[in-house]
Parts: structure tokens; sequence; C-alpha cells
């Protein structure tokens, strides 16, 4: 195995946006160094269920199915 080519491990703390915190070891700034979080899984629609619609007017999705949306598959 080679020497001095892996990354140093050392713990950090995560903050996130609600202000909760927690420690884990990462590769990210050096020990003790605090990583404060604008979007997390606690704010994040993606993660959080929000704004449930598809927003393509006119765009990819619409391109697709004026292209494809003829397409049947036969049994």
């Amino acid at each position: 195995m080679k020497k001095d080519i892996h990354p140093d491990y050392h713990m950090i703390t995560v903050k996130m946006t609600d202000g909760t915190e927690y420690q884990t070891r990462s590769t990210w700034g050096s020990e003790g160094d605090v990583m404060t979080l604008e979007i997390d899984p606690t704010a994040h629609p993606a993660w959080t269920g929000g704004q449930g619609r598809l927003l393509d007017q006119g765009g990819q999705v619409a391109k697709f199915n004026k292209r494809f949306g003829g397409l049947t598959l036969k049994r």
C-alpha cells in the first residue's frame, strides 16, 4: 500500500439549517472546523416533499412527449 496518498480524515461539526449540529469524520477543512449548511435534508423540497409539480411549459418534457408520444408497445 502506498504511503501519503490517502486523504486526512478528521472530526468536523456540521451545522444544519435548523441549528442542530452533529460531528462526523470528513476530509473537508481541518480538525474542529464547522461546516454551516445553507440547504440540507430538513429544508430542501426534494427531501421534504414540497412543490410536487413539474413546471415545464414547452421544455424538455413537452419536446419528448411531442416526439415520442405516439409510440406504443406491441404484443
